[in-house]
């Protein structure tokens, strides 16, 4: 873990007591920064538990030579084919979309890291099932980028209101967005390790 994250989100009184509180977030590095290969992860695990999903991209590999659906390959298989590994229809399509989407734009590094975070989100995100919340799953999980802030993830959202009561009590919508932001602001710019501590907070009551 980033000390110098640490050092800085802790001027936040709040964030100081909460990290005082929970264990370091352990932080693992997915795929080894394959952006390709981690969307149709994200894909298959939508909407089921982590242990069917990892269950189902399993076989999904083993289609594949190497356990490798490289994209062309992965156009070449049936639906038949694909459902044999426990694949809806829907999440096929998906797969589908990613797969056309990196025959004809670069997913590698060399291309996207020179993009701003909002740029790959904004790159990425015409992929059907892919969303921001997807994208800045895969910016903090996989491109290690240090500074975002998935305010769409109800998680956060649910430990910011458990944090920061007198700030956040009575809100909603729009007004209660503002004040998270606002709030996140003076965690800039490693709002990354703000959000893996919140997740990984524990609160009492």
């Amino acid at each position: 873990m980033n000390e110098s994250a640490i050092a800085h989100i802790a001027q936040d009184p709040t964030m100081a007591r909460l990290i005082a509180e929970t264990p370091a977030p352990k932080i693992f590095t997915d795929y080894a920064g394959d952006v390709y290969l981690a969307l149709l992860d994200s894909i298959v695990a939508q909407q089921i538990s982590t242990k069917a999903a990892n269950a189902i991209f399993t076989r999904f590999r083993a289609l594949f030579p190497d356990n490798y659906p490289y994209a062309d390959a992965l156009l070449r298989k049936t639906t038949d084919e694909l459902r044999s590994a426990g694949l809806s229809s829907q999440k096929i399509k998906y797969l589908q979309s990613v797969a056309e989407f990196a025959l004809t734009h670069p997913m590698d590094h060399a291309y996207l890291d020179v993009m701003t975070d909002e740029e790959i989100v904004q790159y990425l995100t015409p992929i059907k099932g892919v969303g921001r919340w997807t994208v800045e799953m895969l910016l903090m999980f996989v491109m290690k980028r240090p500074d975002v802030f998935p305010i769409d993830d109800l998680v956060i959202r649910q430990r910011m209101l458990r944090a920061y009561p007198e700030r956040t009590e009575g809100l909603t919508g729009k007004a209660l967005f503002k004040i998270l932001h606002e709030i996140a602001d003076s965690w800039r710019p490693y709002r990354t390790t703000a959000c893996q501590y919140l997740w990984r907070w524990k609160p009492v009551g």
